[in-house]
C-alpha cells in the first residue's frame, strides 16, 4: 500500500466517506443496526427489542442468540425474514469459522424461506463477505466461490446492462457490492491472480459499470506491483467517468515514485480534461521531487490552459521549500499580463518569510506603474509576512497617493505591537491630509493598547 503524507491521509478519508468504496460494503452500512421495532402486536416484538439491544451494544453473541430464537420460536412472526439476516451479521462479527459457517447457514434460510425480505439485497454483499472471512481460513470452496463472483466481476455480461438508475452518484447497488468483496478477498488472498481481474473491471464499458469501476480503482491502489501506475494511468487517461478518472489521478498521487511524478505530468501536459489536470496539480504538489516541481513551473508559464488552474499550480508552488522558488516566483510575475494570475503570485511570496520576498512586494506597492489594485494588494501581504516598520514608515514617507497611504495605515493597524501604535499616532499627530489623520484615528479607536485610548482622550479635550 503506499504510504500518503499525513494532509493526504485526510483527503483519502473524504474521498473514500464521499463514495463508496470497495471497503464501504453491507458490513460498514449495517452498524448502524435494523429497524426500529414497529410490530408491537407481534408475539416476537419484545424479542426484537431485546436482540436490537444487544445488536447496538455490539454483544454480538447474545443478539445472534436472540435473532435467532425469533426464527425457530415465531417462523409466522413479522419479524423472522430480517432476523435471520441480522443473525448471520452477529455471527460474522464474531469471526469464528463455526460462527462464520452458521452465518452463512443463516443466509441461505433467508434465501429459501424469505426470499423477498427487505435485507435480502445486503444479504447477498454480506454472504460474500462471509464466503471471503472462510476462504482466509481455509475453506476451499469457500474461496471458489469468491473466485468465481470476482471473475463474473471482470468479465460483465451479467445482465445488468441497462438497468435504470445505475449510473450518475448514487452507487448502491447491491451487485456492485458482491463483487467489489469478491475482487478485495481474492486481492488478499491472491494479489497476482487479482490484478489482472482489476484490469479487466476497468477495460470495462458497459452501461452501469461505473460504480464497480470506482471502486476497482481504489482496490488497485491499495497494492503495490509493477503493473499498479500503469493500470491506473490508463483509467485517468481513458476512463469515459469523470469520477473514475479523478479517483486514478488521486491515488497515482499517492504512489511518491518517479514513475508516478512522469505519469502525472503527462496528464497535465495532455489531458483536455481541464478538471483532470486541476486534480493532478493538486498531486503533484504532494510529491517532493525537482520533477514534480518542474512540471508545476511548466504549467504556471502555459497560456493555453485556464487560468484557474494555472493560479492553482502558482500557489502550490509558493507552498514548495527553498528559496529558489522565491527567485522563481518573482521572475514569473514580471512575466505575467493577467491580474488573477499576477495577484496569486503576490500571494505565493508573502507565504515564503524570506527578507527578498518582502522587499519585492514593497517594490510592487511603490511601483506607480502597476495598477493601484495590485500595489495595494502587494501591500496587503507584505505588511501580513512581516515587513519591517521601518520599511513601512519609508513607503509611507515615500508614496503620493492617497489611497496608497491609506493603504500603510491599514498595514499598521494589523500589527499586533506597540510600536504600530506609536506610528499611527504619530500620523493622527502630523499628517497634513484631514482624511488620513481620521483613518488612523479610526483604527486607533480599535485598538486595545492604552496608549491610543490616552491619546483619543487628548483629542477630545482639545489638547
Amino acid at each position: 500500500m503506499f504510504a500518503p503524507s499525513r494532509f493526504l491521509v485526510l483527503a483519502a478519508a473524504l474521498l473514500i466517506a464521499s463514495a463508496p468504496a470497495a471497503v464501504a460494503t453491507t458490513a460498514a452500512r449495517d452498524t448502524t443496526g435494523p429497524r426500529r421495532a414497529w410490530l408491537r402486536d407481534d408475539p416476537a416484538d419484545s424479542l426484537y427489542r431485546a436482540a436490537r439491544e444487544a445488536l447496538s451494544a455490539s454483544r454480538w453473541r447474545d443478539a445472534a442468540t436472540l435473532f435467532g430464537q425469533i426464527g425457530r420460536r415465531y417462523p409466522s412472526s413479522g419479524y423472522a425474514a430480517d432476523a435471520l439476516y441480522w443473525r448471520a451479521f452477529a455471527l460474522y462479527r464474531l469471526g469464528g469459522s463455526g460462527d462464520l459457517s452458521a452465518a452463512r447457514e443463516s443466509l441461505r434460510q433467508q434465501e429459501r424461506k424469505y426470499p423477498r425480505a427487505a435485507t435480502r439485497g445486503d444479504a447477498q454483499a454480506l454472504a460474500t463477505q462471509i464466503s471471503a472471512a472462510l476462504a482466509r481460513l481455509g475453506d476451499a470452496g469457500a474461496a471458489a466461490s469468491v473466485a468465481q463472483t470476482a471473475s463474473g466481476a471482470a468479465a460483465g455480461g451479467d445482465g445488468r446492462e441497462g438497468r435504470e438508475g445505475r449510473g450518475g452518484s448514487g452507487c448502491r447497488d447491491n451487485d456492485d457490492d458482491v463483487r467489489a468483496v469478491a475482487l478485495n478477498a481474492v486481492l488478499q488472498m491472491d494479489a497476482d491472480r487479482a490484478i489482472p481481474l482489476l484490469r479487466k473491471v476497468l477495460a470495462r464499458r458497459d452501461a452501469g459499470s461505473e460504480c464497480l469501476r470506482r471502486r476497482a480503482v481504489f482496490l488497485v491502489s491499495q497494492h503495490q506491483s509493477p503493473e499498479t501506475e500503469s493500470i491506473l494511468l490508463d483509467a485517468a487517461r481513458n476512463d469515459p467517468d469523470r469520477e473514475v478518472r479523478g479517483q486514478a489521478v488521486f491515488w497515482l498521487s499517492q504512489a511518491g515514485g518517479e514513475s508516478a511524478v512522469t505519469a502525472l505530468d503527462s496528464i497535465v501536459r495532455q489531458s483536455p480534461d481541464t478538471e483532470l489536470q486541476e486534480k493532478a496539480i493538486f498531486a503533484l504538489s504532494q510529491q517532493e521531487s525537482p520533477k514534480a516541481l518542474d512540471a508545476l513551473r511548466s504549467y504556471a508559464e502555459r497560456t493555453d490552459v485556464p487560468e484557474e488552474n494555472r493560479e492553482k499550480a502558482i500557489f502550490w508552488i509558493g507552498q514548495r521549500r527553498g528559496a529558489e522558488n522565491g527567485a522563481y516566483l518573482r521572475a514569473l510575475y514580471a512575466r505575467l499580463t493577467a491580474e488573477p494570475l499576477k495577484e496569486k503570485a503576490l500571494f505565493a511570496l508573502s507565504q515564503r518569510n524570506e527578507p527578498e520576498n518582502q522587499r519585492f512586494l514593497l517594490d510592487v506597492a511603490r511601483n506607480e506603474s502597476e495598477k493601484l489594485e495590485m500595489r495595494k494588494r502587494a501591500l496587503f501581504w507584505a505588511g501580513q509576512s512581516g515587513a519591517s516598520l521601518g520599511e513601512l514608515d519609508a513607503l509611507y514617507g515615500s508614496l503620493r497617493n492617497p489611497e496608497m497611504k491609506e493603504q500603510v495605515i491599514f498595514a499598521l493597524s494589523q500589527r499586533n505591537d506597540s510600536a504600530a501604535v506609536d506610528r499611527l499616532i504619530g500620523i493622527a499627530r502630523t499628517e497634513k491630509d484631514t482624511e488620513l489623520r481620521k483613518k488612523a484615528i479610526f483604527w486607533l479607536g480599535q485598538s486595545r493598547d492604552p496608549r491610543a485610548a490616552a491619546f483619543l482622550g487628548e483629542l477630545l479635550e482639545g489638547k
